[in-house]
């Protein structure tokens, strides 16, 4: 056998090589094709990129070679495709994974998520939360690296989602108003040093829920393919917004846009935290809900959890049914108002207001579309949140999203 090299192979090996150098500046783009499900096989991953088969075949291997993206060589043909059908693209089951946290009023949760918003792991979730938040997100961390120790994965870095307007660049939690943590705490900065004193690596972030909820809702869940996404949401306490505008979450000058939970929608309705009345916050909510019924609050499990019992399980009983349309109404006038600043694309809505669109579907859609000016072309179609943890899923964004920008210099 000749010790030759033969120069086929060599000139093989070099154009490999090129036309992965010419597609590294694609590597990004074509992993979050694949993370959103918009690049389900290697044909479309060429088309959405702009660029030849060849060079798309060395960005995919490329991507699966760090671990990211699996290429299955069993041909899939997408919908209407002529032609030899394509290699199937799905993320890595096995891959990377970002350490996500979430504290609300109710308690925190810690979980693993992977590429494609997949939940991999969650830890058992703790219904106290501290005033103090560095022993809140002391427990959290904790609970994540355990995840991370259990699982073996590698953690990419890890996301934090907290029920307060954080304002940037320095992830102030300006108002926890829910919780008994002191206004201005510097979240990030906290969970930041938890994290590496828990040894995980990887950079760390901290955003308000419902903005993470949003931004996870128009990747992987029911916002997915809108230009300009409104969701509105509310969790255990209050009510938030969020607005995401040509893929990217609009969060203002210093992160505070979107605090709909302060539309004023009963002048008359009762005193909010921030020193107005009627505002959705307070009139929307499910302690709202649950007073509006003629319910006393209980403290078995969290007034959400009591408001969905109470909707799913006596929406005959009469009290259940008028404080479920009061509440419609009431929320209605808040999208419209939305609807008329905003004119987005799409409404998806999360928590209990999820359960009062699937109560009554047409009573809310109604109602935005008498009160704002769009309904008159057909309306702004309103949608449930299709993600049943979009805050977690939403918070490992953040920690994905350098991963996204770079995939070989945030995995070196």
């Amino acid at each position: 056998m000749s010790g030759k090299a033969d120069p086929r192979a060599a000139g093989e090996g070099t154009t490999s090589r090129a036309r992965l150098d010419r597609g590294r500046g694609a590597l990004g783009p074509a992993l979050e094709l694949v993370h959103t499900g918009r690049a389900p096989t290697r044909a479309v991953l060429t088309a959405e990129l702009g660029v030849t088969r060849a060079t798309a075949g060395a960005v995919a291997a490329e991507l699966e070679a760090l671990g990211l993206i699996r290429v299955d060589a069993r041909p899939g043909a997408a919908a209407g495709s002529q032609g030899r059908p394509s290699h199937r693209l799905a993320v890595a089951e096995d891959g990377p994974v970002a350490l996500a946290a979430q504290v609300h009023a109710d308690g925190f949760r810690a979980a693993l998520v992977g590429l494609g918003g997949r939940i991999v792991a969650t830890a058992p979730g703790c219904e106290v939360v501290d005033a103090d938040p560095a022993k809140v997100l002391g427990s959290v961390v904790e609970a994540g690296a355990e995840l991370l120790r259990e699982t073996g994965r590698r953690c990419v870095g890890a996301g934090l989602a907290v029920p307060s307007a954080v304002a940037e660049p320095e992830g102030l939690a300006l108002n926890p108003l829910h919780l008994a943590w002191p206004a201005g705490a510097p979240v990030r900065r906290i969970f930041a040093e938890q994290i590496r004193a828990a040894g995980i690596e990887g950079p760390a972030f901290a955003a308000n829920d419902v903005n993470l909820a949003a931004l996870a809702e128009h990747r992987h869940g029911a916002g997915r393919g809108a230009r300009d996404l409104l969701c509105v949401a509310t969790g255990h306490r209050g009510v938030g917004g969020a607005l995401v505008l040509d893929g990217r979450l609009h969060s203002g000058s210093s992160g505070l846009a979107l605090e709909v939970g302060h539309l004023t929608v009963n002048p008359d309705g009762g005193p909010c935290h921030c020193g107005s009345r009627g505002c959705l916050d307070v009139e929307t909510d499910p302690l709202a809900f649950l007073t509006a019924a003629g319910r006393e609050p209980g403290p078995e499990v969290s007034l959400l959890q009591q408001s969905y019992d109470l909707i799913r399980g006596h929406y005959a009983d009469p009290a259940v049914r008028t404080a479920t349309e009061t509440l419609i109404d009431r929320l209605g006038l808040g999208l419209a108002g939305l609807v008329n600043i905003l004119n987005p694309d799409r409404i998806v809505l999360g928590g209990l207001h999820r359960a009062l669109l699937d109560a009554d579907p047409e009573r809310l859609r109604a109602v935005v579309a008498d009160r704002s000016l769009w309904g008159q072309s057909g309306g702004v179609p309103i949608l449930p949140c299709g993600l049943d943890h979009n805050s977690l899923v939403g918070a490992a964004e953040l920690a994905w999203q350098p991963v996204l920008d770079d995939p070989l210099g945030a995995l070196a």
